[in-house]
């Protein structure tokens, strides 16, 4: 089994953070040797800790950081990976090539000129792998490997803890609080789907924003501003519907979350939902920035528990089939040995 040296040098939350925190715990539970380096993080090291993983914190800072290259080079030296991978392009910028093959992961549409001392390219999703071969890398060092989410099942917040009804048609949203998520989109959605109550978990520049937005659309008694929660699946238990809004979303981790545990999905036409969502069968598509399709879609699974139960079984089984930690861990797997050569 090959030797892997991951880094990762990202922020404290996002979606490449988050599934780097899952992969190399289950990566470290197939049994497959591996040295990781993080950016200072006291929550990223322990959450690795507690897999068993012990990470080497550095620094990863401007152009005054003078230690961190040195210290990926000795650790590298010492360690001897077949691969390094390269988490995104802070990482990508710090590392070089050893003696060993060095692969950059890249979760959205980032400018190649960080990876070009990198043998490989990762994208999560096939057409960030075809934005890196129409950006003149060559099809034969680009690669596709999905993303996994903990698939683990999580009794349903309760709703009277977040004041909201029994019987109320509960919308679950979250992410960070950011103008590519379009949460006002959502809002404006809400505004359109009477007795719905929307939770919306997680934080951002734009916290403030939407909340004078809420005002504004007079849905104050209608919002629950969760804040950053990791209580992710009890959340989209507790849901009748799952709402992916965004203008801008490479992938949509939430999505996976929402099918693996078996929630109906609306979600706005971006790149990443567009290419994982099957319109009408695993989930509802509408276009961007459409408010008054948001709230249609919406309202089609509330008004309809046999559609809503048909859109979250094949969503569940796209799950399955694809990506679950198994599926995705044996192509990082595959993946190591192929381009360890």
């Amino acid at each position: 089994m090959k030797r892997i040296m991951q880094v990762m040098a990202g922020a404290a939350h996002g979606g490449a953070e988050s599934f780097f925190e899952r992969l190399v715990p289950a990566l470290a539970r197939s049994g497959l040797e591996q040295k990781t380096v993080i950016r200072t993080d006291a929550t990223r090291a322990g959450i690795l800790r507690k897999a068993g993983v012990e990470p080497v914190e550095l620094p990863f800072g401007g152009v005054f950081d003078f230690t961190t290259q040195r210290s990926l080079q000795n650790i590298a030296r010492e360690f001897q990976p077949d691969v390094q991978l390269a988490w995104m392009n802070r990482a990508a910028r710090f590392c070089r090539p050893h003696g060993h093959i060095l692969a950059g992961r890249m979760g959205g549409y980032y400018s190649l000129k960080y990876y070009k001392h990198c043998h490989h390219l990762v994208g999560n999703t096939v057409d960030i792998r075809d934005y890196i071969v129409r950006s003149g890398w060559s099809p034969h060092k680009a690669w596709y490997l999905p993303n996994f989410v903990d698939a683990a099942q999580a009794d349903p917040v309760d709703r009277a803890t977040l004041a909201t009804p029994p019987d109320a048609p509960l919308i679950v949203s979250l992410g960070r609080l950011h103008a590519n998520k379009a949460f006002d989109v959502l809002l404006a959605a809400l505004a359109d789907i009477p007795q719905a109550i929307l939770w919306l978990a997680g934080d951002g520049p734009q916290d403030g924003f939407l909340r004078k937005e809420t005002t504004r659309l007079g849905l104050d008694d209608r919002v629950r501003f969760l804040g950053w929660r990791e209580d992710i699946a009890a959340l989209i238990s507790a849901a009748d519907v799952f709402v992916c809004p965004s203008r801008h979303e490479p992938l949509g981790n939430v999505i996976l979350e929402a099918w693996a545990h078996e929630k109906p999905i609306v979600a706005a036409s971006s790149s990443g939902p567009a290419a994982l969502i099957d319109d009408g069968v695993t989930g509802l598509l509408v276009t961007v920035d459409n408010a008054q399709g948001l709230a249609r879609a919406i309202k089609r699974i509330l008004d309809s528990p046999t559609l809503a139960g048909d859109l979250a079984a094949a969503g569940h089984a796209e799950f399955r089939a694809k990506f679950t930690e198994s599926a995705v861990v044996a192509q990082y797997q595959e993946f190591f040995d192929q381009v360890a050569v």
